[in-house]
């Protein structure tokens, strides 16, 4: 952890007059109240670190491609962000002290809705919440795939895979055919899109040659800012489910059966399951504990208060009536085979009921967008991220939950989060560890605790899927085959397209070669130049 600064980063009066020429006096943000509005609430208190010198705010692509023009001829690193709601990861704020934020609030049009094809296209200011207000105003017959919260932006959501719980959440599917600004104000499209006017750009995820579009994904090569978005029809026939397990020792046999009803093709989206902490907020209306650590009886009693279990599935069903009812009675006979194990569901709903929906868990498989997770959260509690990817399979499940539970446990925290089914034979154990965002000294114990996690765990074999801002370069660290082959080959590629290093410099560990101390590998982590 990075000591607190207290000399506040400025830009020079040339660098923000060619700003204000460029956005208007409305677009460059500097006064330091109004900076801090943009970063990350979840971080140390009184903490500096990774403070921005200005927040400018595009209002279309040329504006974007006008801002990286300026940063690249004054050689300093912009940080963007859709919303900068990635709470838990650094939020919004940027990696190196005293980049320029770009926020992307007023690039917020939805730019199309195909209902044919079952597509839309937004820029990336654009909410869940907004997509899906277009969506029902419109009339389409049509649902978007919504993560847990819907104050988040589409595109920024999905480049940072930001799961999602439909169909397309499984591996991140919804995004398809991107424009993208380059660091020298170049404007790319992906894909199809490379053929002007091609009405394919968005439906089909190749086109002639390497494939860009996943090069655009938690990468600093370039700025999205516009995407194609995947949709779905409304089905005929749509259940929720919640499938709960009684006890911690039925983890394994949990995790197995939905590997198995997942390559069946029963269950689809992304099955995820929920400590007991995480489940009962989202099933029975019940406040999130705060870091104050539970005892194993305590976590018992609430398990079994609330019925959720020591572990509960959240899940869906769609499609056409009858396929849902074969699929449930599927599910009740492989998941009773678990002893004390339960299947709750909700009725078979069409759709023209799901306006009546309350209850977030049914709303959010539903493709509806809400904010209950926020809204169940004490006051002042944040929490910190640690998200390894891990082997569909109970005893693998187990034993790295075990290794982070004991670890965060030994910081004096709760084990929060769950384990998400990606796919059909990969999960991700998503860990919150919760704390007090007033209170420095619990800050620092659990961003502590995570480095722990990210060393310990990585060491056994298991890396992140994503990573927070303040650890990026020791998660990447631990992706080391071959004298760390994979994040030499990426500088590699963004030296010779971002030669200047002004796009997001160090974001998950990547670095251009104009940021570094010194060139050599220290370990698997780099030391970035305080330059």
């Amino acid at each position: 952890m990075n000591n607190a600064m207290t000399i506040r980063p400025t830009l020079t009066e040339e660098v923000l007059g060619e700003f204000v020429a460029l956005l208007g006096p409305d677009g460059v943000i500097t006064e330091p109240s109004a900076v801090d509005e943009y970063k990350d609430p979840y971080y140390i208190p009184d903490d500096d670190t990774f403070t921005a010198s200005a927040v400018v705010v595009p209002d279309n692509t040329e504006q974007v491609q006008g801002i990286l023009r300026i940063a690249t001829q004054y050689g300093i690193p912009v940080w963007p962000h859709s919303q900068g709601r990635n709470y838990g990861y650094g939020g919004p704020s940027p990696r190196v002290r005293g980049s320029i934020q770009i926020s992307f609030r007023k690039m917020n049009r939805v730019l199309e809705i195909n209902e044919e094809l079952a597509y839309a296209v937004v820029e990336p200011g654009v909410r869940w919440f907004d997509l899906y207000d277009a969506i029902e105003a419109g009339g389409y017959a049509l649902q978007v795939s919504v993560p847990d919260l819907g104050w988040g932006s589409v595109i920024g959501n999905s480049l940072d895979n930001g799961m999602t719980y439909m169909p397309y959440g499984a591996d991140f599917q919804i995004l398809n055919g991107l424009e993208v600004v380059l660091a020298d104000g170049t404007l790319l499209r992906t894909g199809m899109g490379a053929i002007p006017e091609n009405k394919a750009w968005h439906l089909y995820k190749r086109g002639l040659g390497p494939a860009l579009d996943p090069l655009f994904t938690q990468s600093n090569l370039g700025i999205v800012v516009r995407a194609g978005v995947w949709l779905k029809r409304k089905p005929e026939g749509y259940s929720s489910l919640f499938l709960t397990l009684k006890t911690d020792k039925d983890l394994e046999a949990g995790i197995d059966a939905i590997r198995e009803l997942r390559l069946e093709g029963i269950l689809e989206g992304v099955p995820s399951m929920y400590t007991t902490l995480s489940a009962a907020p989202q099933l029975m209306d019940t406040d999130i504990q705060g870091p104050a650590l539970l005892s194993e009886e305590q976590i018992q009693a609430i398990a079994d208060e609330t019925g959720v279990g020591r572990w509960g599935t959240r899940a869906a069903l769609w499609g056409p009536r009858k396929i849902v009812e074969y699929k449930l009675e599927r599910i009740k006979e492989v998941w009773g085979a678990i002893p004390r194990a339960k299947v709750n569901h909700s009725p078979i709903y069409s759709p023209e009921q799901y306006k009546d929906f309350t209850n977030s868990a049914e709303q959010i498989q539903a493709g509806i967008p809400t904010l209950q997770l926020i809204e169940a959260t004490p006051p002042n509690m944040g929490h910190i991220g640690f998200s390894p990817i891990v082997p569909m399979v109970g005893t693998e499940v187990r034993y790295v939950v075990d290794q982070m539970r004991k670890r965060i446990e030994e910081a004096g925290l709760n084990f929060l989060g769950g384990v998400m089914s990606f796919n059909e034979r990969s999960c991700c154990i998503v860990g919150g560890i919760p704390f007090d965002v007033t209170n420095k000294e619990e800050a620092e114990r659990a961003f502590g605790a995570v480095r722990r996690l990210v060393k310990e765990i990585g060491e056994l074999g298991y890396g992140e899927y994503r990573a927070h801002i303040d650890y990026m370069d020791e998660a990447q660290a631990i992706y080391s085959f071959n004298d760390n082959a994979y994040r030499r080959f990426v500088e590699k590629i963004k030296n010779a397209v971002d030669p200047n290093g002004i796009i997001m410099p160090g974001r998950h560990g990547i670095w251009p070669s104009s940021h570094y101390a010194q060139p050599e590998d220290q370990g698997g982590a780099r030391t970035p130049s305080p330059n």
